[in-house]
């Protein structure tokens, strides 16, 4: 499918819901909740509360969707209210609270880049989710979604360089594990 023909049909499916179309809010469930469950799973790391997210996701994008504009992607549009989701969630539970300053971090070893190179994209979402939450979504945030560490200090409530020490320590215990996994 061209870009056009998809951009016209999310705007299509989107008008739909809009108007409380059960048919096209299924269909819609149904194209985007296998990758916004992957998002949410990235986020929360076990599956239960994966669900959990995704559920409410579901229910803000449908409240929302008449919100969409029609410019970028859809999809694109949706990740970010799953995304949302799952941080508000976690900003609820303040996974942050025990988190140190990077000052505090500075010992710490800094990431071996080879260590990477024998270990599949699914083995190594697996080692993401197995991280404490704090690390867990400082990483989703700036090496997945891409956003900058002045963005998630803003969207967690947490300052800039404790969002850096997250990351650095994510990083840290990520390359623990693959420099063991290949012992």
């Amino acid at each position: 499918m061209r870009q056009e023909e998809t951009v016209s049909d999310d705007l299509h499916l989107a008008s739909l819901c809009a108007k409380g179309d059960r048919t096209a809010q299924k269909r819609l469930y149904d194209r985007l909740a296998p990758k916004m469950f992957a998002v949410c799973l990235r986020y929360m790391g076990d599956r239960d509360s994966a669900e959990d997210i995704l559920q409410d996701g579901f229910v803000t994008l449908f409240s929302k969707i008449d919100s969409y504009s029609g410019e970028g992607s859809f999809e694109g549009w949706a990740r970010k209210i799953f995304v949302n989701t799952a941080l508000m969630s976690l900003r609820k539970n303040d996974i942050l609270k025990q988190s140190e300053d990077i000052e505090v971090a500075w010992g710490l070893s800094s990431p071996d880049a080879s260590a990477v190179q024998n270990v599949s994209y699914r083995e190594l979402l697996q080692m993401v989710a197995k991280l404490p939450p704090g690390f867990r979504t400082v990483f989703n945030m700036y090496v997945i979604e891409g956003y900058s560490h002045k963005e998630i200090g803003e969207a967690l409530g947490i300052s800039e360089n404790t969002s850096r020490s997250q990351l650095m320590r994510a990083r840290t215990v990520l390359q623990g594990w693959l420099k063991n996994r290949e012992k």
